[in-house]
């Protein structure tokens, strides 16, 4: 028989299990020391939860309601620990945690004119967006297929809202580095917007 801990982490409700809940709040804890210094360290660390709670909810099953030690271990294997990123070593960093990670595809709210299909499908596949927009407009003026595909893509995609979405989009592994970075360049795309 173990104890259980009931947290919050990322908007979600969990059952942890005692010493699984030690572990994961010293990960956490570490986390926030290291960031400390970032301008924008209270974003980075909420999207890490979020992106955490995601894993530990494709973890939970009917039959499994509770966190246990190896789930948080896989879940602190999949995101990195934060001496991995430290900013004199990225390269280190970067190159143990360089494997691909789950490739989808999104609408891009970011990079939108319309709808965000088509820079969606740009950064899915690394391609520039005019070029795709390019064959969509092309797709227009054949027949006006490429009206249809694109009402059909604009139904079927789903927007990517999260920064780990964001990453995914761009077949990048979402773990601290890259959540990191990530809000690094949102801050400054605002900081710059600001001063326009």
């Amino acid at each position: 028989m173990k104890i259980t801990v009931s947290i919050n982490l990322g908007g979600y409700s969990f059952n942890i299990d005692e010493d699984a809940y030690s572990e994961l709040k010293l990960y956490l804890k570490n986390l926030e020391l290291h960031l400390a210094a970032e301008e924008s360290s209270s974003e980075i660390l909420s999207d890490i939860e979020t992106r955490m709670a995601e894993l530990f909810r494709s973890r939970l099953t009917a039959y499994k309601q509770v966190i246990s030690m190896t789930d948080v271990r896989e879940v602190i294997a999949i995101m990195g620990n934060p001496e991995d990123f430290s900013d004199g070593e990225t390269t280190s960093g970067k190159e143990r945690f360089a494997s691909p990670g789950p490739h989808r595809m999104y609408r891009d709210p970011d990079h939108r004119i319309i709808g965000g299909v088509c820079s969606g499908m740009g950064a899915y596949w690394d391609i520039e967006p005019w070029i795709i927009r390019a064959i969509m407009l092309a797709l227009v003026f054949a027949g006006g297929l490429g009206i249809v595909v694109y009402l059909i893509l604009y139904i079927v995609l789903p927007e990517a809202r999260t920064t780990a979405q964001k990453i995914e989009m761009k077949g990048e592994p979402v773990n601290i580095n890259n959540i990191r970075e990530s809000v690094k360049k949102e801050f400054e795309t605002v900081r710059k917007n600001m001063k326009l």
